[in-house]
């Protein structure tokens, strides 16, 4: 048992919790001097250690340190009101054991996490001001004295065995305090009533958004380039003989969104790029029902506190959390640095406790997004739960129903909930509606560990949206040419009567997100002409920074040869390729319906026919990523329907979060993610990479047990082999 709990250590980041310090401290230390002994600071330290607050219930004994799960009960929320204090006997960044007199000296910061120095020096020796465990930010911090240092440049972060240092120095130096407002009213997390109306967002920095709107204006003035969206089309062969016709031609429209500065010189959450991307509204709705007890809550304020570190001041988050009722921890607020600490507190406070009411969490969450007097281009909501809504859903018409989620959803604009169903007893199909109806995505979490890397993914889009309400317009353009179909997945498409024209609506592209959506036309016999016009394209769309919509100037034609003869035809990779993708998502979607009915022998066999049929492709013959991801994908689903068992479990939830993927082209997390080199999921854009690199990366030690998969953009035009 010993050995499972290191490593649900390990995975929760070396005993992560989230922490802030609940009283000033400026008074409560004394003051800085050039030198301090380790036992005086740790002696100061432990009169301020009663305010933590541990992650997970700890067996009163402190020798079985397994995480106790309370029963779920109906009494709803409760916020933990006891404050043991943190245990000081393994240092919690090398989970190694702390002892004095044994030629360690030791440090424990005033947020009670306690630390062999020559640990926690390496840390802070740059400038980190940050707890590596909890992200509470330090008043005082050790460092090194530059003649303590190492020789021969070893570094001291994470040895499996600290050699002796009995001449280990440190320096505490006094950081400035974090000017807060002063007029800023601070209620309580917990009031024992809500307000009626959610109409208590803060409010938002107006002048600074006049400011970046200007300057963005003068920008794109400048460079016609910036903030531009990309539309390529590809027939689907270049020529057709003049004698002949030929029905459902298809034609693939592509669009790429623009990255925000005009190029990838800089990273889109760096200080300079910030003040110019759309600012978000998000509200977070947390299941912290009695079966999230312990390592899993855990990690949920884990996966919060990555959160809210990448939110900016321009940025508004509140928090929602629900177990048989729900509450708003706090309304809308702004994540300056004052927001930030008062949202980690919130968090930090939750136990768990109670049923699952997903449908009270969903409710309370589009009241927060309808109520507000202000509003930031962006807006979203991330709904995570573990288990199964235990509470009804009660419909327009006064019927009971589990499945009525779409009247639980914010009226007017669509703002879109990106489930995560976490675990093995989650609601897939229940979660999958809810982010299906709203334009949202479904991710499956399987490993308890990859939590953080999943929302990591997710708000990597969020906070990079560089196109909105995005629109293409496609118009026959031959006189006797007719759209048969547009197939766009889950995006909503239209088409007139006389099926000359149609449209798609993109909805929002994140930055340098791509798009592709297939038009099949029927091409009529025409001996009049060498060449044949057969479709115009359009987009407008909505810049989010400026607010104006954008047209692009010139209409996208669609042009083919039509010679007498023609010798053998070679038909578009990049159709080809879009043409799998669509195969394999409506395979998907058979295989679950069949699974549905209970004849999993069916599922498994239309997933494998699909799988021969990709094989035989130009595109899986010329060695396309994408379609030997589809394949793999194909065949890890057939693996999770081996049996009833197994697909209840993880099947359901795999495939559903497979098909949200491929409908809404964009990322998902998946499955167990523990194969960092699979190609089983593509669409994560650059900057969901870069936010997934953060969260894997920010910790010391060894990274999680569970990895997000590393996914891939699959550009338009596949690599030559």
């Amino acid at each position: 048992m010993g050995s499972k709990w290191r490593k649900a250590k390990l995975a929760l980041g070396m005993n992560m919790c989230l922490y802030v310090p609940h009283q000033k401290l400026e008074d409560s230390l004394p003051s800085s001097s050039s030198s301090a002994s380790s036992t005086s600071i740790a002696n100061v330290a432990s009169r301020l250690s009663t305010d933590s607050v541990p992650l997970s219930p700890v067996s009163p004994s402190g020798n079985d340190c397994r995480p106790t799960t309370p029963t779920p009960s109906s009494s709803g929320l409760r916020v933990s009101k006891s404050s043991p204090k943190s245990s000081k006997r393994t240092c919690s960044i090398c989970l190694t054991a702390m002892k004095p007199g044994q030629g360690h000296a030791i440090f424990t910061a005033e947020c009670s996490h306690s630390f062999h120095f020559h640990c926690i020096t390496s840390n802070v020796k740059h400038g980190n001001q940050i707890c590596p465990v909890c992200r509470a930010k330090w008043k005082e911090i050790p460092f090194q004295s530059p003649a303590s240092d190492l020789p021969n440049g070893r570094s001291r972060i994470n040895p499996a065995d600290w050699p002796r240092d009995d001449a280990w120095t440190t320096v505490v130096r006094r950081l400035p305090s974090p000017r807060l407002d002063p007029t800023r009213q601070i209620s309580s997390l917990f009031h024992t009533s809500e307000p009626g109306t959610f109409d208590d967002d803060e409010v938002l920095d107006l002048q600074h958004e006049t400011t970046e709107e200007n300057v963005f204006a003068n920008d794109a003035a400048k460079n016609n380039s910036i903030g531009s969206i990309e539309v390529k089309t590809y027939p689907e062969v270049s020529a057709i003989p003049r004698a002949t016709c030929h029905n459902n031609f298809a034609i693939l429209i592509h669009l790429k969104a623009p990255h925000p500065s005009g190029g990838r010189n800089e990273t889109m959450f760096s200080p300079t790029t910030q003040n110019s991307r759309a600012p978000v509204d998000l509200v977070t709705v947390l299941d912290v029902s009695g079966s999230m007890a312990g390592t899993k809550i855990a990690l949920l304020k884990r996966a919060m506190g990555f959160v809210i570190q990448h939110l900016g001041p321009s940025d508004r988050l509140s928090v929602i959390a629900f177990s048989s009722t729900a509450r708003r921890l706090f309304p809308l607020r702004r994540m300056t640095e004052t927001g930030q600490q008062e949202a980690l507190q919130a968090v930090n406070s939750l136990t768990s406790n109670g049923g699952t009411n997903i449908a009270e969490g969903l409710r309370k969450a589009a009241k927060v997004i309808g109520d507000r007097k202000w509003k930031n281009p962006v807006g979203s909501i991330i709904l995570l739960s573990d288990g199964q809504d235990t509470y009804t859903v009660t419909s327009p018409s006064g019927a009971h129903s589990r499945t009525d989620y779409r009247s639980l959803l914010p009226a007017g604009p669509c703002i879109p909930v990106h489930a995560f169903g976490f675990g093995a007893d989650h609601d897939a199909s229940s979660m999958h509606s809810i982010s299906e109806i709203s334009g949202g995505t479904f991710s499956f979490i399987e490993a308890e560990g990859v939590i953080q890397d999943a929302f990591a993914q997710c708000i990597g889009g969020l906070l990079s949206v560089v196109v909105q309400e995005a629109c293409l317009k496609v118009q026959c353009a031959h006189p006797n040419l007719v759209i048969n179909s547009i197939k766009a997945g889950s995006y909503r498409t239209s088409l007139a009567a006389d099926a000359k024209t149609g449209s798609i609506d993109a909805g929002d592209l994140y930055a340098e997100e791509e798009r592709d959506f297939l038009v099949t036309v029927n091409v009529p016999v025409d001996e009049s002409c060498d060449e044949m016009s057969l479709l115009k394209v359009q987009c407008i769309y909505r810049d989010p920074i400026s607010k104006e919509m954008v047209s692009l100037e010139e209409a996208n034609e669609v042009k083919i040869q039509r010679p007498t003869i023609i010798g053998q035809t070679v038909v578009s990779m990049e159709v080809d390729r879009q043409r799998n993708r669509l195969r394999t998502a409506e395979a998907m979607a058979e295989a679950r319906s069949a699974a549905e009915h209970g004849d999993l022998t069916a599922a498994v066999s239309i997933l494998e026919s699909c799988r021969r049929a990709l094989s035989e492709t130009i595109s899986a013959q010329a060695g396309d990523r994408l379609c030997i991801a589809l394949c793999a994908e194909l065949k890890e689903m057939q693996e999770r329907m081996a049996n009833r068992r197994v697909y209840e479990s993880s099947g359901r939830a795999y495939v559903l979060s497979g098909l949200s993927s491929h409908s809404w082209q964009r990322a998902t997390a998946r499955g167990d993610s523990t194969n960092s080199t699979s190609l089983v999921q593509a669409y994560q854009t650059p900057t969901m990479t870069d936010m997934v690199t953060r969260s894997q990366t920010m910790f010391f030690g060894n990274p999680p047990q569970g990895k997000l998969r590393q996914t891939q953009s699959f550009p338009a035009h596949p690599e030559a082999r």
